[in-house]
């Protein structure tokens, strides 16, 4: 697909698909499905009303304040059509960090779904740009004296409009907590050179037939857009989002809904493999011996031998269940194996906000489930010399940081390169690419030692005891090596687990050893020092990252 103008895509996918679903959600009332033709209409009928009802001019910014659901893609679609800059936001971020975010932005209008309409009237009282709030509900919600997509008039022409491809399509803030949030400007060069990589390379990935997705991440978050939305409608696909993250709520949609395939995070993946493991755990002895032989001889099965294996656990996924995507972090190897093991593909990539998001996929001839894939066609790729830092060029790289020259300067070379701040390695044969580390996650030793933290949280996770961890690098405030970092691991150990002690101390003690058991695979420098149990679960992001300068600062005394 050559760069064409992002109009056209609405035009083909609608023409194309007609009556078949785009975009479902169920919902208390039963299921809310869009077909591609109601989808394009109230996408029209949406740039139709912000260009001639309100008057909004090319450019403008449309903010979105929602979770995910089937009236989303619509608002999205109808942006463009209007000609404007699209700003979706975390619905879980706070009234400082939104007003944070708009501030920097000024937005002209604001989108909502009747959950956050309180916090929508409050942000316009607080933005003087924010003229208009539109409500993405039904026209139940007519009472609250705020226009609905649905009760807007009929109206489903204008004339649309057509913006240069490095006109910014979309503002991704990668955070709301400083008085100068980060805002990376994604041209429709960006959006349409991804399309272009995406289609190639899920050509070598997903299997032929028609594909039911789920969608669990948000909707604010650039994978989920270009993968999740844009990608998987270009290709005529039904995309279903859900209400709930909980394994029992999602395997009753899969069912339902017979999902073929769906985009991830790797949490939810452990929690999945999790609840399996829990389930079979409380079938008899015999059950439980038989799928560990199973197991154990599927290595040597073709994938398809698999399924047929492990046919009880693919019908607990809907029967037709085939594989997903995993990205936004580390996938646990041992995670991957599993699901690869029972005949459930499990494909890791990697990306960036300021690549689009995706760099790399696995995918071809060579795969591996410690790597992230070759990167897609249209990047260039290189390690620099002196840092190991992996450098990336091509049409994918955002355009900058909103009104942040400096920043922008600071990440992307006058040639064009861009600093992604991950520590990798490429294999020359293979192209594979094996994230190792971040930059600025890296600890210094007291010897000048440099440790990354993932490293050995890959070590960690290999226990089936912890159900979270974080390595991070601790100061000392004493001794001869006062202000030195030492390493610490934070283990939040699982529920099942700490069940089985009496005390916090007994627990303590049993994770202390099972760390310095593991860490044995370790070199010595690398072994953490500090060894803290949590039973609280660790702050994290709406993608489930951890956020560890929070987590740093909560156990910043823990060396003192």
């Amino acid at each position: 697909m050559k760069y064409e103008n992002v109009l056209s895509l609405l035009e083909e996918i609608t023409i194309k698909n007609g009556e078949k679903v785009s975009l479902g959600m169920k919902t208390k009332w039963g299921w809310n499905e869009f077909s591609y033709k109601g989808l394009g209409l109230l996408s029209r009928r949406l740039g139709s009303y912000l260009i001639n009802e309100l008057g909004l001019q090319r450019g403008e910014k449309l903010a979105i304040l929602s979770e995910s659901k089937p009236e989303y893609g619509a608002c999205v679609f109808g942006s463009v059509l209007a000609g404007l800059t699209t700003v979706p936001l975390d619905n879980k971020l706070t009234i400082y960090e939104l007003t944070s975010i708009l501030s920097s932005c000024q937005p002209s209008v604001i989108l909502c779904s009747s959950a956050y309409i309180e916090k929508a009237k409050e942000l316009k009282q607080k933005i003087k740009s924010l003229k208009h709030i539109i409500l993405m509900d039904s026209s139940v919600y007519e009472s609250l004296k705020t226009p609905s997509i649905y009760s807007i008039p009929e109206n489903y022409n204008a004339k649309w409009r057509r913006r240069p491809l490095n006109a910014t399509a979309f503002l991704i803030y990668t955070s709301g907590t400083t008085g100068n949030p980060k805002g990376v400007e994604i041209t429709f060069k960006n959006m349409l050179a991804q399309m272009h990589d995406l289609k190639i390379a899920l050509a070598q990935i997903l299997p032929a037939g028609q594909m039911r997705m789920l969608s669990i991440l948000p909707m604010n978050h650039l994978f989920e857009l270009t993968v999740g939305f844009f990608i998987f409608l270009h290709h005529g696909y039904s995309i279903y989002y859900t209400q709930s993250l909980k394994p029992k709520d999602i395997l009753e949609i899969m069912t339902e809904k017979k999902i073929r395939f769906m985009t991830t995070v790797p949490a939810f993946l452990k929690l999945l493999k999790s609840s399996i493991e829990a389930e079979i755990h409380k079938k008899s002895k015999f059950v439980q011996f038989m799928f560990k032989l199973n197991y154990a001889i599927a290595k040597f099965l073709p994938i398809d031998k698999r399924k047929l294996l492990f046919k009880q656990i693919h019908k607990h996924f809907g029967g037709e269940f085939w594989g997903c995507i995993s990205g936004g972090a580390p996938l646990d190897y041992t995670v991957g194996e599993f699901f690869d093991r029972v005949g459930i593909r499990i494909f890791q990539g990697y990306g960036l906000s300021e690549t689009s998001p995706v760099v790399a996929v696995n995918r071809g001839k060579y795969q591996d489930l410690k790597s992230v894939g070759p990167a897609l066609n249209s990047f260039e790729v290189k390690i620099d010399e002196t840092t190991g830092e992996l450098m990336l060029k091509g049409p994918s790289v955002m355009k900058g940081y909103y009104g942040r020259d400096d920043l922008t300067n600071e990440v992307i070379t006058p040639d064009g390169w861009l600093h992604t701040g991950d520590i990798a390695k490429i294999d020359p044969k293979t192209k594979l690419i094996y994230i190792t580390g971040r930059i600025k996650n890296m600890i210094v030793l007291s010897g000048g030692k440099k440790v990354f933290p993932e490293e050995i949280e890959n070590v960690l996770q290999q226990s089936t005891n912890f159900a979270e961890v974080c390595v991070c690098g601790i100061a000392r405030s004493f001794g001869e090596k006062d202000g030195c970092e030492e390493i610490a691991a934070i283990i939040v150990p699982s529920q099942d687990y700490a069940r089985n002690f009496s005390s916090l101390e007994n627990l303590e003690d049993a994770i202390k050893n099972e760390v310095k058991y593991l860490s044995a695979q370790l070199a010595p420098y690398k072994r953490p020092i500090n060894i803290i149990v949590r039973q609280e679960s660790l702050p994290k992001t709406t993608t489930n990252k951890l956020k560890r300068t929070e987590i740093k600062n909560l156990f910043c005394t823990c060396a003192k």
